[in-house]
């Protein structure tokens, strides 16, 4: 697992031992931000369940103006903390640990122009968490978006949220992306 592009391109970065977290392959992440654009100048980012925190960093190493990292796992947290000492972007990185639903209880000090998702797996973790959003959507800027990363088993047909519409769906093996927009109006 390594940083793809940006400051920090070709950076390896450190996994979590075990099966505590899943890790984004190099071919998903570079997928991933093909979607939503190379241009991440000025851009707010938040990992919302950090793991390994390579998307966030991806993010920064493209540019991002700051990524908040959340991650509620002390090993997982450890290794953010490294990997953004590696890749010497901890400047434009602000790292919790907290667990993410407390923190989406929280009045949103800002909003995000991307929020990323990537919980534990089959747990329906993610559809939580995006209800979470739906319920305090002022986390995401108008018009923004947040990214799921689940496997495709996961996935659950018909989840209708007030604030947020499903935009694009892409799978790669035992990888789902699914992109959301919320809504302009406020």
């Amino acid at each position: 697992m390594r940083v793809i592009s940006g400051s920090a391109k070709g950076i390896n970065l450190y996994s979590v031992p075990g099966k505590s977290t899943r890790p984004i392959t190099d071919q998903v992440k570079e997928a991933l931000f093909n979607i939503i654009g190379h241009d991440m100048e000025g851009r707010l980012f938040l990992d919302l369940f950090g793991g390994t925190g390579a998307v966030g960093i991806e993010a920064l190493s493209r540019g991002a103006e700051h990524a908040v990292f959340l991650e509620i796992n002390y090993h997982a947290f450890k290794i953010i903390e490294k990997n953004l000492q590696k890749t010497q972007l901890e400047t434009w990185a602000t790292l919790i640990k907290k667990d993410a639903f407390v923190y989406l209880q929280e009045l949103p000090k800002h909003a995000f122009d991307y929020v990323y998702i990537a919980p534990p797996q089959y747990k329906s973790i993610w559809s939580k968490a995006l209800q979470a959003l739906d319920e305090n959507p002022n986390w995401v800027k108008p018009g923004e978006t947040v990214i799921v990363q689940i496997h495709p088993k996961e996935f659950v047909e018909g989840l209708i949220y007030s604030n947020f519409s499903e935009y694009d769906r892409r799978t790669y093996g035992d990888t789902m992306l699914i992109f959301y927009e919320r809504s302009s109006r406020k």
